[in-house]
Order: C-alpha cells, then sequence, then structure tokens
C-alpha cells in the first residue's frame, strides 16, 4: 500500500443538492421488494443454480413473500431460458407476483427475453446499459451520444416486442448501470430518453432503476444521487424510482435504507446480500431492520431456520454466524454481564407481560424468527453466574438462588477452562449433578418417614433409611420440623453437624408428572458454606435430598 493514497485514489464528489430532505425523514413503510437472487445472485456463484436449485429458491421466495422475482438472464445459458419458460408454461407464478427478466440493449438479447416469457399473464422486463465514463471510455469506447442511442434503441425495441404479443400485460424496467458513478445530468438525460419511447403513465409506470453497481462512495452521497433524481426526473408520477446498491465499502444496507429516505419506492437485492464480488444489498437484514422499529415490511422470516437451509443449499455458500437476525450465533450472549442483563430482561419481560419488546442486547424477539430461547445464552470460559443459571433454567426448569448459581458457577467456570471450549446443556448438567451429589455420593436415600411425636412439645420425629458409604443405616431425630428433626438424625447417627441458613423450593413442572426442586445453603461447624440440590416428585423428599446433598459435600470436603 502507498504511504499516501491520495496520489493514487480521488475522493467521490459530493452533490450540488440543497435543501436536502432526507436526513429528516423516518420511512413508515416498506419499500418494494425485488429479489435477483435468482439473476444477479445466481451469476455470482461459483456453480450457478440447476432447475431444481431455481424452483426451490424461487418456492421460498414466494413463500415469504416477495412480490417481484428477477427470475433470470433469458439469454445467458439455455437453463436459464428453460427455467423461465417452465415457470410460466407450468403455471408456477402466482396472481400476485410479477416476474421480471434481464437484457442488455441488443436486438437479439430482447428477442429471447420476451421469448422465454411468452405466454405469462404480467412480467416485467428489465433493459440496462452501463453509462458512467470508466465503461464509456474503456469498455465501449463511446461518446455520451453513442450511450444514449444504445438505452432509446433497446427501449424501441422492447416497446415493439411487447406491443407484437398483446395477451401479455408487459411493465418494462430500465437501469442506468453504474449510475453510482456517472454524472447526474448524464443519467437524467438518458432516463429521459428512455420514458420519451416507453410513455409511462401512473397506471402503468416504468421502473428506474439506479443502481450503485460500484459502491464508490458513503451512503449519504448516494441518497444524494437518488433525490437529486426524484427531484428533476419529470413524470414522476409515472415512474417507480429503484434502488440496487452493491457492498463494495462494506455500507450497502445504509445506502439502501437512506435511499428510501432520499425517495425511492424499490429496493431490489438477495437474501443473505449474495451478489458479485462482496455482494448486493441483503433484503433479510433490510427488512427485519424495519420490523424492529415497527414498520410491517411485507416479508415473513418467521422460520428463519429453514430460509438459511434453503438459501445455503441453493447457494452453496454458508450464511456467516454472525450475520444480523440469521446467523446462529446473533442472539447468543457468551459474557457473563450480557448473559446476566439478558437473564434480568426476560424476567421483566415476563412480569410486565405487555406486547412491548425490551430486552437488553436483544434488538428483536428471537421467538419471531422461529428461534428458541433456550440458544440465546451459551456458556464457555467467558461466562458467568447468570449465563449458567439460564441454561438450567430453560434446559432443565430449575431457578436456582443466587448464592448457588455463584457457587456453582466456580465449578462451570473450571470445566470451561479445562476443555477450551463452549459448553454444551449436557455438560452443564453433568457437571451439576457431579457438583450437588444428584447421583452418587456417601449419602443415598433409600426411604424415610416423618411422624408426629407424642409428646407436649409438639416436636416431628424423622426416621431414615441410608446407604453411607455403600452399607445400610438407620438414622432417626427429633425437631419441629422436616429439616431440623433430619439434622438431628445426621448429628446423631454420623456425626455430621450443620445449620441451614437459607432454604428454597419450587414446582419444576406442572401437571401429573411435576417435579420438586429444592435447595438448602448450610453452615458447617467449621465455617465452611455447603450447598445442597434435591429433586423429587414429592416435596418433602425433595427436601430431605437437598440436605443429603449438602451432607454429600459436607463429608467430600473434609
Amino acid at each position: 500500500m502507498l504511504r499516501d493514497p491520495s496520489l493514487k485514489y480521488r475522493p467521490f464528489p459530493q452533490i450540488d443538492l440543497p435543501n436536502r430532505q432526507w436526513p429528516s425523514r423516518t420511512i413508515t413503510k416498506a419499500p418494494r421488494w425485488l429479489s435477483t437472487d435468482l439473476r444477479d445472485g445466481n451469476q455470482a456463484l461459483a456453480d450457478p443454480m440447476n432447475a431444481e436449485k431455481k424452483q426451490r429458491f424461487f418456492d421460498l421466495l414466494v413463500k415469504i413473500g416477495v412480490k417481484e422475482i428477477e427470475v433470470g438472464f433469458p439469454s445467458a445459458s439455455a437453463t436459464e431460458f428453460d427455467f423461465i419458460k417452465g415457470l410460466v408454461r407450468n403455471a408456477r407464478v402466482p396472481q400476485d407476483v410479477m416476474v421480471q427478466v434481464l437484457t442488455q440493449s441488443r436486438r437479439d438479447l430482447i428477442e429471447r427475453s420476451f421469448e422465454s416469457l411468452a405466454g405469462a399473464r404480467a412480467a416485467t422486463v428489465h433493459l440496462y446499459n452501463a453509462i458512467a465514463p470508466a465503461w464509456r471510455e474503456v469498455v465501449f469506447g463511446l461518446d455520451r451520444a453513442g450511450v444514449k442511442a444504445l438505452a432509446i434503441t433497446g427501449a424501441r425495441l422492447m416497446r415493439e416486442q411487447a406491443e407484437a404479443r398483446p395477451t401479455t400485460d408487459w411493465r418494462f424496467e430500465y437501469s442506468p448501470e453504474t449510475f453510482s458513478t456517472a454524472e447526474l445530468d448524464f443519467s437524467l438525460e438518458v432516463c429521459e430518453g428512455v420514458l420519451d419511447v416507453l410513455e409511462p403513465t401512473p397506471a402503468k409506470p416504468v421502473i428506474l432503476n439506479l443502481p450503485a453497481t460500484v459502491e464508490a462512495a458513503s451512503a449519504n452521497v448516494y441518497a444524494d444521487q437518488v433525490e437529486w433524481m426524484c427531484r428533476y426526473i419529470s413524470r414522476r408520477d409515472s415512474v417507480v424510482i429503484s434502488v440496487h446498491p452493491h457492498n463494495d465499502r462494506g455500507t450497502g444496507i445504509a445506502a439502501a435504507e437512506l435511499a428510501v429516505m432520499a425517495g425511492a419506492d424499490r429496493v431490489e437485492g438477495c437474501l443473505f446480500g449474495n451478489g458479485e464480488r462482496t455482494g448486493n444489498v441483503d433484503l433479510v437484514t433490510l427488512a427485519l431492520n424495519l420490523y424492529t422499529q415497527g414498520v410491517d415490511p411485507g416479508l415473513d422470516f418467521s422460520d428463519m431456520q429453514t430460509v438459511v437451509k434453503t438459501v445455503e443449499y441453493c447457494n452453496q455458500l454458508p450464511v456467516h454466524p454472525r450475520h444480523p437476525y440469521a446467523g446462529e450465533l446473533v442472539f447468543t450472549a457468551f459474557s457473563g454481564s450480557h448473559q446476566d442483563a439478558i437473564k434480568k430482561g426476560f424476567d421483566a419481560q415476563a412480569k410486565r407481560n405487555d406486547q412491548f419488546w425490551n430486552v437488553p442486547y436483544l434488538p428483536i424477539d428471537p421467538a419471531d424468527l422461529g428461534g428458541a430461547y433456550e440458544a440465546v445464552i451459551r456458556v464457555n470460559s467467558q461466562s458467568g453466574k447468570g449465563g449458567v443459571a439460564w441454561v438450567l433454567q430453560q434446559d432443565r426448569g430449575l431457578k436456582l438462588p443466587k448464592p448457588l448459581q455463584a457457587d456453582f458457577s466456580r465449578f462451570v467456570q473450571k470445566l470451561a477452562d479445562e476443555t477450551s471450549r463452549e459448553l454444551t446443556t449436557a455438560d452443564i448438567w453433568a457437571a451439576f449433578e457431579r457438583t450437588y451429589y444428584l447421583t452418587g455420593g456417601a449419602f443415598e436415600l433409600i426411604g424415610f418417614e416423618e411422624t408426629g411425636a407424642s409428646r407436649a412439645d409438639q416436636q416431628r420425629v424423622f426416621v431414615g433409611e441410608l446407604r453411607w458409604e455403600g452399607k445400610p443405616i438407620t438414622i432417626r431425630g427429633r425437631g419441629n420440623g422436616l429439616i431440623s428433626s433430619l439434622l438431628a438424625a445426621l448429628d446423631a447417627g454420623c456425626g455430621l453437624k450443620f445449620d441451614i441458613q437459607d432454604f428454597q423450593e419450587h414446582a419444576v413442572s406442572t401437571g401429573t408428572d411435576a417435579q420438586a426442586a429444592a435447595y438448602v445453603q448450610c453452615r458447617a461447624v467449621d465455617g465452611r458454606t455447603l450447598f445442597g440440590v434435591g429433586l423429587d416428585a414429592d416435596t418433602a423428599t425433595a427436601s430431605v435430598r437437598a440436605v443429603l446433598s449438602a451432607a454429600n459435600a459436607a463429608v467430600a470436603n473434609v
């Protein structure tokens, strides 16, 4: 790289647009969407889609609600032509969907495009030619007049072909390709020449597509270009302004949103931003950005996993794990502080019980995209007690008291450091069972009875059958309740003495198969803090198991 890039590159010029309006506007309704996945996206693939994949992708687009679909470049290959013709012949296009094809400004290509759509109820033919200086001078060797003539000739041929096939409701689109790097006055001149030929009306408008074929400036400059064209194009009520941003600078999303604020009626792009070089603008992100602002995008991504799998299969390209809204990790928190905030957010959401979404770190409810809350918080060495508690609550229904959360997180942290990987829910549950002796341990409960005493003090009597280090024993104790009598029995029968500092219990589930969970926090005579957990269908038995869990911890650490 040069130490001084100014020796090689020049800044993109600003647009002379006094009193620009787009910065103060807000998007209050969705634009029209055009998917170019089957054309622009397809031609960018190392292995273009076959007919089966194109049909599967087309069906997906229809399912999620895309109403305008550019289905191919008929003159590119026999596969393209046959697929488009098959859509029409086999009546695969729903009544509310408009298909579109792309063509360069050549008679044979235009004729073949119309031929591919023969018999269609309605269709759009999209004509394009590059108009920017670099393309005029380097690629085509044409001056302004030659480039304009190419566009006008193509428009006349489109009209001629449409008039020869009157049974189809033909619509037209024209793209001054490379608009984003062309002179605005020349873009306007060429578009006006095309409109003069096509003679649009409010009932039958022409689509003028203003592509950022190569993104060469910041998004605000593109918005200025679009607003300038909206301001000066004639017959604005008979023109649909469409934008087709690419992502060369990584700001295609912003460029599309600002372009809509600048007056664009329609956005062309691909699902997840597939396309040449750095790709086309991503329709999924654009649509869901609107959704999170309370605007109905008109597209349905409530089953995002199916959308991702279908697109990955058809494109043979992965959707990045961090891709907005759709990636495997975008709703996942590993950081302890983030996990704690999300957990509190979900708790507050449940208590508030209103329709408004307000959870820290989650701009959208994962459930709206078909996601499960279990995947929101995942555990690795960066995670904290809140994340571990969330996983156990979602996976097992356990609501750990805060001191117990802190205690268990130490063991999880150690396991994560040792394994140097993300821990699964199975890993965490196995560690929980080991740590709190839910299976195994020096003390195992066989059975117990609790009876009322005949004495005047009304104390209770606990009689328990245990295995102590594999040997059956019977312990007895007296107290004013189940827990106190059990503690007395452990002291008398095993010489184990500790006090209960906290006891909590809750139902894990409801119905006939409901379980209870009990948690104890104890202090041993030597000052150690011990925790115990008990699970059972019977609440009393769960409490006994929790105390024995603490007893196992006491003897294991002596």
